[in-house]
């Protein structure tokens, strides 16, 4: 973990839902922006004056009621009160949302609905991602479970690690000591702390080739990939919902850190790729700052500025001499021993039980650079796959559509890059954010089609030419123009099975997270038969640019400012083409694109 983070670490995060009280709060929203904001960023502009002077009352009276909620909220969240706060919380953006002002033309509440989403989101983190469907459970790390474990000197299993050492092969410094060995017989004789260990490396297949090559490039150690079992358990979407760390190297949610983009639309701390050249390029910062792998380890733990002034104190820059004299705290000190300890296992997998693991497959993917607003539901219909499969290849989305006006290298499954890019250029650009795609199946009618799209038929008629009388045949490819704005209303559904709220919001239109805050969900998870609210969802302007930023963590990474840049790369693309391209039917001309 980097420093900034208290010593909980990534595995600590609350059950899905639940939300970690914090140490800290800001107590307005406007504290909260200033906290996000960038040392370098310059001040806000200030807000144009308001003639009409009704108006400016009314939005005076808005932002202070808007004000007042959240600051319940904060109470009810340091109080351990979380779903009393997720309501206030609710109830301060609501009351932005439905006050009838135009948020997106004046420039006051524009600012001011900014500084309250990103406030809210410095609590609710956690909540917001599992709420978009996009996070998944992460377990307890075993270097925090190990804080209270106590390694007795074990004199003949430091021999027996040190002889097996002369074969063990590693571009990195290892040592074994009686820290070392400790964890070692703690990783292997821990029910926890075995199962952890076995599990990341089982993850790390996915992973390990695209982790590998960054660090090459980088020029870094290719043994540092193992910080991500202390750090992850390589979890590109661990999330420390205390502290607001993320990803698979768990960068703080500081805008700009590290060259990583941070929008509304996109976190790149949870792209496995580009937050992996970011780690490796503060790594390789690091080891040029202290000239030792060990104290940039222990600094990117504990924070280089407090490294620097405890080699300063005792006149050693030696991560051992630091440990022995007490001068490490207790996380930093199991921190490197125990990824030592992890190297060594996983360099030598029969000795420790591990011969038998199955690495998880690679992930591999297509890569196609999209500069405009496309629903993910849209990009799973024109590649065949599974909206679950384009989430999972698409980390880094924090939203169900790519964002507009910003290229974006979405990633789809290997062997679609033909059908996607054949396909949706029958979309004008401006409906890839509302309109559907789908192939006629048997037993299909353009009636069944309509209704299970929420489109019109008159509408998907128009968009295909298909003439009065001659119905669609199975295979044909469908443009399904689906109707942006709906009248406001509250509809129920009754879950069946088979359904989750992923499932839901995709036939309704809506986002996950909303289905949540309608239903005061703490989870995703529903039961059959359970009735569901579905509301009209409001929209924000596409090009106001919400940023979602969190606060900062009680202690600062401003004493090692990254000088990181952005490195944007992409997945392994296949170039192959698709193996059956996609043939469009003379009824899968859209009028509006041609």
């Amino acid at each position: 973990m980097l420093a900034g983070c208290p010593q909980d670490k990534a595995g600590q995060a609350a059950a899905p839902g639940k939300i970690a009280p914090q140490q800290t709060a800001p107590t307005t929203t406007s504290a909260a922006a200033g906290a996000a904001r960038s040392p370098q960023a310059p001040a806000r502009a200030g807000a144009q004056p308001v003639e009409d002077p009704a108006r400016a009352h009314k939005i005076q009276q808005l932002i202070a009621s808007a004000e007042q909620s959240y600051r319940n909220g904060v109470n009810d969240y340091r109080a351990g009160r979380l779903e009393a706060a997720r309501a206030d919380f609710d109830a301060a953006v609501d009351q932005m949302l439905t006050s009838g002002l135009d948020l997106k033309s004046d420039p006051q509440l524009s600012d001011e609905f900014e500084h309250l989403l990103d406030a809210v989101n410095s609590l609710e983190i956690a909540a917001l991602k599992q709420g978009n469907g996009l996070s998944q459970p992460i377990e307890e790390a075993p270097l925090d479970a190990a804080n209270e474990v106590t390694f007795p000197p074990n004199a003949a299993l430091t021999a027996q690690l040190n002889a097996e050492l002369k074969t063990t092969q590693s571009d990195f410094p290892l040592v074994v000591n009686d820290y070392v060995a400790g964890f070692i017989s703690y990783y292997s004789n821990s029910a926890g702390g075995h199962a952890h260990l076995l599990r990341s490396l089982e993850r790390a297949g996915k992973y390990k080739d695209m982790v590998s090559k960054a660090l090459q490039e980088e020029g870094v150690p290719q043994d540092l990939i193992y910080l991500a079992v202390a750090e992850s358990g390589f979890q590109p979407q661990a999330l420390n919902a205390h502290t607001g760390a993320g990803g698979m190297w768990q960068f703080m949610p500081f805008a700009g850190s590290y060259g990583l983009v941070r929008n509304g639309w996109v976190d790149e701390r949870f792209d496995p790729e580009k937050s992996s050249h970011a780690y490796a390029r503060y790594m390789k910062t690091l080891y040029n700052q202290f000239g030792d792998w060990y104290l940039a380890m222990a600094a990117y733990n504990w924070g280089p500025g407090n490294v620097q002034r405890a080699v300063m104190r005792t006149g050693y820059a030696d991560f051992w001499e630091l440990y022995r004299r007490g001068n490490l705290p207790a996380e930093t000190k199991n921190y490197v021993p125990g990824i030592i300890a992890a190297i060594i296992m996983a360099k030598n997998p029969a000795r420790y039980g591990l011969d038998k693991m199955v690495p998880d497959p690679p992930v591999i993917s297509d890569t196609v650079t999209v500069d405009y607003s496309i629903d993910l539901p849209l990009v799973a219909d024109l590649t065949g796959a599974t909206l679950q499969e384009i989430v999972a290849l698409n980390p880094s989305l924090l939203r169900m559509s790519t964002p507009q006006d910003i290229p974006f290298d979405l990633h789809i499954p290997t062997g679609t890059l033909d059908a996607f890019q054949t396909r949706v250029k029958e979309i004008p650009t401006d409906k890839r954010d509302t309109w559907r795609f789908h192939i006629v199946k048997a037993g299909e009618s353009l009636e069944s089609i309509a209704s299970m799209l929420h489109a019109r038929i008159a509408d998907i008629t128009e968009a295909n030419d298909i003439a009065k009388g001659d119905p669609p045949e199975v295979g044909d490819e469908l443009i399904v123009p689906v109707t942006a704005v709906r009248p406001a209303s509250t509809q129920h559904y009754k879950v069946r099975r088979g359904d989750t709220l992923i499932t839901v919001a995709d036939r309704f239109g809506v986002s996950v997270e909303d289905l949540r805050r309608w239903n005061r969900l703490s989870s995703n998870t529903v039961r059959v038969g359970h009735t569901l609210a579905v509301s009209e969802p409001v929209r924000l302007a596409p090009h106001s640019r919400t940023r979602r930023a969190a606060t900062h963590s009680r202690r600062s990474r401003s004493s090692s400012k990254s000088t990181a840049t952005s490195h944007a790369t992409s997945h392994r693309s296949t170039t192959k083409a698709a193996s059956k391209k996609a043939k469009p039917s003379s009824k899968s001309k859209s009028k509006a694109a041609r």
